[in-house]
């Protein structure tokens, strides 16, 4: 096996870095009138926007197809040499088709071109080349052309694929801020995943209720406090009056500090050592947020209080955690 410096293996890969950061740069030129046309074509669909490419063309196709569907436009891929074996009814009146080719004559593509054009939908083109079969016949073409591949042959498709790929999010993205689309949106269509918890998991999902809250009185010793924080595992104890309002929270973090100032703990109440003015969670708040006070204040648990400010639930960083919203 030849053997390589390590340095060279580093450089190798920063001018491939380079060069893939250079043809998304040149990009930036390129999002005229015409990538606004292609955005209205794709926004007034009424049905689903067909992405379609050969090859490594393909796909990147199939990952422009699955970003469009997952940021509010219905998509899918189709492969060309399959469309001309009866996936071409894949295809409706209703529909936008993406065609994806660096040459702009992949063969596959163009066999079947005029039966799109035929079909009367909207064609878009992503060539390197404008003047190419494919770029002539476009209802739309979008120039995603590279001054060089990064690979060192100029052979293997590599900088053209990035930039084909990073035309197809600047579509994507632009059309999802068109539409409205949500952070909610997106969790709906990724309910199974990580992202789909984090968005649409709220705290009232994964608190802890009834005798599970750790509570106490402001009059009860400091022991009891100790006890019901041991008992409990959230790693502090609620204080609430008989009524149920929230008066404060007792933490460990207070319980150190007590120490430190010398107090006798022996002798107080929880009511005299606990924060009075605490954060809160709502049982109608997002998880992710609640995640956020808990970092913003450096604590690990919150009581959860209604609109009254009556204790309800509890939280900690450890129910967050097995919620996978951490």
């Amino acid at each position: 096996m030849t053997q390589m410096h390590p340095d060279k293996l580093k450089s190798l890969a920063i001018a491939v870095l380079d060069t893939e950061a250079d043809a998304v740069r040149a990009l930036r030129e390129r999002v005229d009138a015409t990538f606004v046309e292609a955005c209205q074509y794709m926004l007034a669909c009424k049905g689903r926007v067909v992405v379609t490419g050969m090859g490594k063309s393909g796909h990147i196709g199939d990952k422009i197809a699955a970003t469009l569907a997952s940021t509010g436009t219905p998509s899918f891929f189709m492969h060309p040499g399959e469309a001309s074996h009866g996936d071409l009814g894949m295809i409706t009146p209703s529909d936008v088709v993406i065609a994806l080719s660096n040459s702009g004559e992949t063969d596959e593509l163009l066999t079947i071109v005029p039966l799109i054009k035929r079909i009367g939908v909207p064609l878009i083109a992503m060539t390197g080349n404008p003047r190419s079969s494919l770029g002539r016949e476009a209802s739309v073409h979008l120039d995603v052309s590279v001054a060089k591949e990064a690979c060192p042959l100029g052979l293997a498709p590599t900088a053209s694929t990035t930039a084909t790929l990073a035309m197809g999010d600047a579509l994507a993205v632009a059309l999802l801020e068109a539409r409205g689309f949500t952070a909610d949106d997106f969790a709906r269509s990724h309910p199974g995943g990580r992202l789909g918890r984090r968005l649409l998991l709220h705290v009232g999902d994964i608190m802890h209720k009834g005798d599970e809250i750790p509570v106490n009185r402001a009059d009860a010793p400091l022991a009891e406090a100790l006890l019901e924080i041991t008992r409990k595992g959230l790693g502090m104890t609620t204080v609430a009056d008989e009524d149920g309002y929230l008066q404060g929270v007792f933490t460990d973090g207070d319980l150190r500090r007590a120490l430190d100032r010398g107090i006798d703990v022996h002798t107080k109440t929880v009511g005299e050592l606990m924060t009075h003015s605490c954060r809160t969670a709502s049982e109608s708040m997002l998880a992710v947020e609640a995640l956020h006070v808990m970092e913003e204040t450096k604590t690990n648990a919150l009581p959860v209080v209604d609109k009254d400010h009556r204790l309800i639930g509890a939280l900690n960083m450890h129910d967050l955690l097995r919620a996978g919203v951490v």
